[in-house]
């Protein structure tokens, strides 16, 4: 259910800042946007997995927090990333 360690490392490269960044505000965001979606399609298929359900609620409050900081620290960095990742229509 979660993302393969391939597709995370892709994920990681494209919205890496530099070399071998790994826990910046975009990459994290960005992995957590990729697992929601993952957990997106399982639960379309898996209505009563309310343990999955609760894990997706937690990634999505992870994910709410981080970009609530990123917004507050650099706006138009913010602004790239949610264009970027189609979230916010």
């Amino acid at each position: 259910m979660a993302i393969s360690p391939e597709k995370k490392n892709e994920v990681i490269k494209q919205y890496a800042r530099h070399e071998g960044d790994t826990g910046s505000t975009e990459v994290q965001v960005a992995v957590l946007t990729a697992d929601i979606n993952e957990i997106n399609v399982h639960m379309q298929n898996h209505r009563k997995d309310f343990h999955s359900q609760r894990g997706l609620m937690k990634k999505i409050g992870h994910r709410r927090n981080l970009l609530a900081y990123l917004r507050k620290t650099d706006v138009q960095r913010y602004r790239e990333l949610i264009k970027s990742l189609g979230l916010r229509r």
